[in-house]
């Protein structure tokens, strides 16, 4: 902690300023991203929509040498977006200018939250915090990536693919499309902070390593069933493919978490000794 005590209007003083900071950044930022977004809209946030999308042309090549996975052929899979209300093109431009900049902004807001509590902290409190900051914004950040990469461009390609008869048409809004490509990227990346949430947990005596030994089996299957819930399309690949780091989540959640504390012996009774 500090030598010197702040007082309550101390702190809700550089509480502002931090409030102050984090909002310049985040202004700078947007209008960086006001003259980005045109250039990587279409090769960054649209690119699932293509089968030249990276995750499509690796699975592809991947179909190559293993027969039995999906069709990810190049001739099969292109889509065009449609807009159908005057303001979206505009509100989305704004809209991911914003996204776009807090998604930068994200290791200076660690920064600045951090710096407004590690005075108030002990030095062994401050190491653990710190190390629970940076950890939980990689964290985010790789469930985010997963969720590009591989959740959405498979759930999108299911549903936009899935006909229920051949006289309907697929075509789909910009803001069906935008609406679920941020759900389910946000989705991927809090539930990428298991190990962090466990990690707390932990430090707080309310989880041990024991735990996850115990209901590894039930992990499996809870791994699964989310696999499932996240992609409706329920083939087997896709399953796999979203199961395996779900289910990493938990062992990794099993490395950070403590060991079980030691038993306490039982203490004797110290009973007289009886003599015939």
């Amino acid at each position: 902690m500090t030598e010197k005590e702040m007082s309550f209007w101390d702190h809700l003083e550089e509480f502002r300023w931090t409030l102050i900071r984090i909002i310049i950044a985040l202004i700078v930022l947007s209008v960086a991203g006001f003259i980005v977004i045109p250039y990587i809209f279409n090769s960054g946030i649209l690119a699932p929509r293509s089968s030249d999308f990276i995750t499509y042309r690796f699975f592809e090549k991947a179909g190559e040498i293993f027969p039995f996975l999906p069709d990810f052929s190049a001739d099969a899979f292109d889509v065009d977006l449609l807009n159908i209300n005057m303001t979206t093109q505009f509100m989305t431009y704004i809209s991911t200018s914003f996204a776009f900049a807090v998604l930068l902004a994200i290791p200076y807001l660690i920064y600045e939250i951090w710096r407004f509590i590690s005075p108030a902290l002990y030095e062994n409190e401050a190491k653990g915090v710190k190390m629970a900051f940076a950890f939980g914004g990689v964290m985010f950040v790789i469930g985010c990536l997963v969720g590009y990469f591989i959740v959405f461009p498979l759930i999108f390609r299911f549903l936009i693919t899935f006909e229920l008869s051949d006289a309907i048409k697929n075509t789909i809004s910009l803001d069906s499309y935008m609406s679920n490509f941020y759900t389910l990227i946000l989705i991927m990346g809090i539930v990428f902070e298991l190990p962090l949430v466990c990690w707390l947990l932990s430090n707080l005596g309310l989880l041990y390593r024991s735990f996850f030994r115990k209901y590894r089996k039930h992990a499996v299957v809870g791994a699964l069933l989310a696999a499932a819930l996240i992609t409706p399309s329920g083939d087997p690949f896709s399953l796999f493919v979203v199961t395996i780091p779900l289910y990493m989540l938990w062992e990794l959640s099993a490395l950070v978490v403590k060991k079980d504390p030691p038993e306490e012996p039982e203490e004797e009774d110290n009973l007289p000794a009886v003599f015939e």
